[in-house]
């Protein structure tokens, strides 16, 4: 629930808007958005020419009128006369008044206070559903929702794809009811399903809030109509006109999207198709190993995560109109933002703003699992950007702002669509935090079968109690080197030839230290901030002997994925995130001549804190025991 001094504050930023809207004798020119393209040694700000500032207008359908004359003369994608369902979910959760957006709701939601159970949602999965307390709970939905135009194109999809029929229908279906969907184990041949019902989803809303907004301008321009209809019919509107967030990793994540996007659309014409191109695929004449190596040279997941531009630094605007689809359009213009969290993160901290997220309706968090190996505080930031009063008016028109932007309740009402390949506490608690809709939120239950590694390999899973999980990281810290690696010390054959694994940057950049202090210890290192040179002279000590131990993290694992040799021990100084990181360096000893299973050993240093990780190792059915010590 809103305190009393929340609530004056949303009210005197509201205040402050209307007096500066006010006192604009002309459209307000917002300040300068930069090109989304430009690398990061560029200005930000880099001027835009006039007639990109000509033609920017306010979140009205005045810019897509005169786009939609600027068409290529083909059929109109959206038809404003195509009438609406009366059961549409799009109408009862975005409407002015959405009737489970009450006070016990946000209270409840608030407090944290959810009601849970076990839905099932077909090929989708079983689910762990919670709304709010006091709120009722909605039967499935059975419809799917898609306006007319969009329908050929997703049943063409049922058609090229007969055994995923199913899976798309399920998943539509789910996601119209704009409830919150978060998929814990998204198999990475199921990407490309997932995003094209999404992007079908996405266009779906936006278009539907255009057909609205047109609707009402034409009953606006005939002052008899107007005069006879209530001023509440024409609340249509956010504070911006941006409507869709979707959060990726790569350049070349951003590329898959688009092209789902651009795939629901056949008829619309694509502007800066060949920059879009250009500007997100591999330069010219680099050659893509990852594609072109043998099969089985590379893991099926690296190939998936690491291929084509791999620069995690971007942002795109997407302008839908009637008749065409404008890439790389201002923010403030764009129905649809995509970027990296370092690339809005970087730009929030130079425009000390971000009001392009206050009328974010739906938000996709795409590739969570490769977003954890990036800087997640970047993603935690944005977080603090959506869905709040912006500090500037940006030409809004205020008499059609529906009331809950108005009162600041946004986010009880934006959709969050989370997916990922594995599930990590960071992730969960982004889940548990962040997610507000009073609507509910849902999360896919997934069962984990265990990992299979050499079978004679001594496995070790070595347990420490700790009070906490605020004192878990120190507890750790302190049984590793008073008696774990004491121990290593005391074996003359396990303290050569030794890995240890750390999956935390934090922790290794600790053990680093104390290792350097350690006069009896030999060792080298492999981590992200490691350059190619230093990755040679590495890997090469340790394989000839000259390093008694090497130290290596999980992203430098992740992003370079070399096969190891000269392993003969392996210490995880905690379970990987990434569970076939585990098997993959199980496997690597067995790389060079003559070793034999009984040859390696691995020892694996866990709290009941690891749950989620050691699930993914030992199996769903294995991992109470191994909690419970």
């Amino acid at each position: 629930m809103a305190t009393a001094e929340s609530h004056e504050l949303v009210t005197t930023r509201l205040l402050t808007l209307l007096n500066v809207s006010a006192l604009s004798p002309k459209k307000r020119k917002r300040a300068e958005e930069p090109a989304v393209t430009l690398p990061p040694s560029k200005k930000l700000n880099a001027k835009k020419d006039k007639a990109s500032d000509a033609a920017h207008t306010s979140n009205n359908a005045s810019e897509e009128d005169k786009d939609a004359e600027m068409g290529d003369g083909g059929a109109s994608f959206e038809d404003s006369k195509e009438p609406e369902v009366e059961n549409d979910p799009y109408k009862t959760h975005f409407g002015p008044n959405p009737p489970q957006l009450t006070e016990q709701a946000r209270a409840s939601v608030d407090k944290r206070s959810w009601v849970a159970s076990k839905r099932n949602y077909g090929k989708v999965g079983d689910a762990h559903l919670q709304v709010p307390d006091g709120q009722a709970v909605e039967e499935n939905h059975t419809g799917l929702f898609l306006l007319d135009k969009l329908k050929p194109v997703f049943e063409d999809s049922l058609v090229k794809n007969p055994g995923e029929g199913s899976i798309r229908k399920d998943l539509l279906q789910s996601i119209s009811s704009y409830q919150d969907l978060y998929i814990t184990k998204q198999d990475i041949a199921a990407r490309k399903l997932y995003r094209e019902v999404v992007s079908a989803h996405v266009l779906n809303h936006i278009l539907k809030i255009r057909r609205r907004i047109l609707k009402h301008n034409e009953k606006l321009s005939s002052s008899k109509d107007a005069q006879e209809t209530e001023p509440t019919a024409f609340l249509d509107q956010g504070f911006v006109r941006p409507s869709v967030l979707i959060v990726l990793p790569f350049r070349s994540s951003a590329k898959h999207w688009v092209t789902a996007l651009l795939q629901q659309t056949p008829s619309h014409q694509v502007e800066n198709k060949a920059r879009f191109s250009s500007d997100f695929s591999i330069p010219n004449g680099t050659e893509e190993k990852l594609l072109t190596a043998p099969p089985g040279t590379y893991p099926p997941d690296h190939v998936a995560n690491m291929s084509g531009n791999i620069d995690d630094h971007f942002r795109l605007g997407i302008k839908v109109t009637r008749k065409s689809i404008k890439l790389f359009s201002d923010f403030y213009s764009s129905d649809i933002i995509l970027a990296s969290p370092l690339g809005l993160r970087e730009l929030m901290d130079k425009e000390k703003s971000a009001d392009y997220l206050s009328s974010i309706e739906i938000l996709v968090l795409d590739q969570l699992d490769v977003l954890t190996m990036q800087n997640w505080s970047h993603l935690e930031m944005i977080f603090t950007y959506l869905n709040t009063i912006p500090k500037q008016s940006h030409d809004t028109d205020f008499s059609r702002i529906k009331p809950w932007y108005l009162d600041g309740h946004a986010r009880y009402l934006r959709q969050s669509l989370l997916f990922t390949a594995y599930e990590t506490p960071e992730i969960r608690g982004l889940y548990n935090r962040h997610l507000h809709n009073v609507s509910g939120k849902r999360r896919i239950e997934s069962a984990w079968s265990s990992i299979q590694v050499p079978e004679g390999i001594r496995q070790n899973y070595i347990k420490f109690e700790c009070a906490n999980a605020q004192a878990e990281i120190n507890q750790r810290f302190e049984y590793f080197t008073t008696q774990l690696f004491p121990s290593l010390l005391k074996s003359a054959v396990q303290s050569v030839n030794t890995v240890i694994f750390v999956p935390s940057y934090f922790d290794y950049a600790r053990i680093r230290n104390w290792l350097k202090n350690q006069a009896m210890v030999t060792f080298a290192i492999l981590s992200e901030d490691s350059d190619n040179r230093d990755i040679s002279r590495a890997r090469q000590a340790f394989f000839l002997g000259n390093k008694a131990m090497l130290l290596v993290t999980e992203r430098f694992h992740f992003f370079r994925r070399y096969k190891l040799r000269g392993i003969r021990n392996l210490v995880f100084y905690a379970p990987p995130d990434h569970p076939q990181f585990y098997s993959e360096l199980l496997s690597y000893p067995f790389l060079d001549d003559g070793v034999q299973p009984e040859d390696v050993t691995c020892k694996v240093l866990y709290s009941k804190y690891d749950y989620m990780r050691l699930e993914r190792i030992v199996g769903s059915a294995a991992v109470g025991n191994l909690i419970s010590g």
